[in-house]
């Protein structure tokens, strides 16, 4: 193998351009393709940038010649020559005006036959894909969703310093104070039987720093927690927090939008319009049946509970008659695109979030059919096509249930299944949105109890404060999501900055004197020494990339993830550990069988 001594890299090989004919050029990469034509040979070369085509001929000195007949595939090179005008142009890529012929090559490593092909939107299954990431990562899509993400972190940190923040590490060895997801665990060795936990967020920290004086803070930080994967998921994954003083939610958000209209121009040359459009919690739940709404379409959510709540088909009366609902979606203008089999799928569909069926209503061609319209009276049916606003060409579907949480689950995953199949999601356009007004509570079936919906430092609106301890389910916080395209990029409040008012939110979660005092202690008594108002958001810098590279996971923006069960197929973590790191951890360990690393 040859070494790369007297040898300076002097350009990237995406970035030459006709402009650049007549210069000699030093590149390194590795070989993509490599073409054999007899007397002539062409050499596609790969780096982070793209690729260039090297040329070799029958002038080529011979040594040169008969090195670049050996190359394959991903052997990694480097080779300087003279940047020429090519005779077959391409607009494949962006170099394809020219090409570098080659008067020095050096073959810097061989390589075996990748077990996949390293191809832009390899067909590779997912799971081969990880147990090489190494070799996914050459890949030209996932170098850009890289690339991607170091841009918006980047923007994150320059614009943030403009606007006065300063970036503050917190750590990552913190006390457990188990209030929602499981906590990471990592024993202590000086401290036997003791443990710390992984963050799940800086929240406590970031508060105290406001405490502490520091106005504004940030950090791109990573968090932990133990809890099930799915596809926008990881047990470690990476946040932009924030925290502010002296601000309220006006403050907080005009912020962010600045940031948000930033980074996408910067990053991807797009302007978004700003302010943001602002919706409560609970008209989002009523519109769209989810508070993170996707606004690139309609098919909006209209509840037909006062219309059925007496009619003579129990499918529609009984929900209503339980203290739940009926509501429905209209899929306008789309029925020809839904024949039966397709709504007995739609039907299928409803059934994974709990609904008990789908009813519907197609107007084709002039033609009604329905599920259920011979069951009401032509009163009741004329009155819920006209709540529809159902014209010639729509489709009318219909979810009932005594909880309405189902129903909103149900027809909110259903308009946006609808839209995918139709085809009408444009990656491309952004409709940002603010949600407020949060429900402070929200009732654990688990736990039989309500618990924070935020988290316990969120604060309550101020006509709602003495709803804290006397009317939960009615109690609204100065909470906010900001919503992208059905994505929630990031969440925040204004927190509490009243000792009283903490303690009376401790108390509403059932927490004891003693027990907010085990937990948050350190909080609650730094509370005593003057807090300023602060609030602060949260950003899942995971999902913001993933909207912004178009990669249809997370995964796709994070060069090592893992998967479903969180485990790592690359390097088979987690393992078992030997038993002398045991003892100095002073740990027992019960080995159990191994779960499978698929999916």
């Amino acid at each position: 193998m040859d070494n790369l001594k007297n040898f300076r890299r002097t350009n990237y090989c995406g970035e030459l351009r006709l402009s650049d004919a007549g210069k000699t050029v030093s590149l390194c990469g590795w070989v993509q393709r490599q073409r054999d034509l007899g007397g002539l040979i062409f050499v596609d070369l790969r780096d982070r940038t793209g690729l260039v085509q090297l040329s070799f001929d029958d002038s080529t000195a011979k040594d040169i010649f008969e090195k670049a007949s050996t190359l394959r595939s991903e052997y990694v090179v480097a080779a300087t020559g003279l940047v020429r005008e090519r005779e077959s142009k391409t607009n494949k890529i962006a170099t394809g005006d020219i090409e570098v012929y080659v008067s020095e090559l050096r073959l810097l490593a061989k390589a075996e036959t990748p077990p996949f092909e390293i191809v832009e939107n390899s067909k590779a299954n997912d799971m081969l894909r990880l147990k090489y990431r190494y070799l996914d990562l050459r890949r030209p899509d996932m170098q850009h969703a890289i690339a991607t993400r170091h841009k918006v972190t980047k923007v994150a940190r320059d614009y943030f310093d403009e606007q006065g923040f300063l970036e503050i590490e917190t750590p990552m060895l913190t006390k457990s104070t188990p209030e929602g997801a499981r906590d990471y665990l990592v024993p202590s060795r000086v401290h036997p039987g003791k443990f710390y936990a992984l963050p799940q967020s800086p929240q406590q920290y970031k508060q105290l720093l406001m405490l502490s004086g520091f106005d504004r803070y940030m950090q791109i930080a990573r968090c932990f927690r133990d809890e099930d994967l799915r596809a926008d998921r990881q047990p470690e994954f990476t946040q932009i927090d924030l925290e502010m003083s002296f601000v309220n939610e006006d403050d907080v958000m005009e912020i962010q939008e600045g940031f948000l209209k930033r980074v996408f121009k910067e990053v991807l040359d797009v302007d978004v319009q700003t302010p943001f459009l602002r919706m409560p919690w609970r008209e989002a739940m009523d519109r769209f049946g989810s508070d993170k709404p996707d606004l690139r379409f309609g098919f909006e959510i209209k509840d037909i509970s006062d219309i059925v709540k007496d009619c003579g088909f129990g499918v529609f009366s009984g929900p209503v008659a339980e203290g739940g609902s009926v509501r429905l979606i209209n899929v306008d203008g789309h029925a020809a695109d839904f024949p039966r089999k397709k709504i007995d799928k739609l039907a299928d569909f409803v059934k994974t979030y709990k609904a008990k069926g789908l009813a519907w209503t197609r107007l084709h061609d002039g033609q009604v059919t329905s599920s259920y319209q011979k069951f009401l009276t032509e009163e009741e049916n004329r009155a819920i096509l006209e709540r529809a606003n159902a014209k010639d060409g729509d489709l009318v579907l219909i979810v009932g249930d005594a909880k309405d949480e189902v129903v909103f689950a149900a027809l909110g995953a259903l308009r946006c299944e609808c839209a995918k199949q139709l085809g009408i999601l444009d990656p491309r356009d952004f409709k940002f949105l603010w949600v407020t007004e949060f429900p402070m509570f929200e009732f654990s079936e688990e736990e039989n109890r309500y618990v924070a919906m935020h988290h316990p430092f969120t604060a309550p609106m101020d006509e709602d404060l003495d709803k804290l301890e006397t009317d939960k389910k009615n109690c609204r916080a100065k909470a906010y999501d900001i919503v992208l395209n059905g994505t929630e990029l990031g969440g925040g409040s204004i927190r509490i900055s009243v000792p009283e008012t903490q303690e009376a939110m401790f108390r509403a979660l059932g927490f004891t004197n003693e027990d907010a005092q085990e937990r948050f202690g350190h909080l609650i008594n730094a509370f005593k020494f003057g807090a300023p108002p602060h609030g602060g958001l949260a950003y899942g810098l995971d999902r913001l990339c993933m909207l912004m590279a178009g990669a249809e996971s997370i995964r796709d923006v994070i060069a090592f993830p893992k998967v479903q069960n969180a485990s790592e197929p690359m390097t088979s973590c987690p393992d078992f550990v030997d038993d002398k790191q045991l003892d100095e951890l002073n740990l027992n360990v019960t080995r159990r069988e191994e779960t499978s690393d698929e999916e």
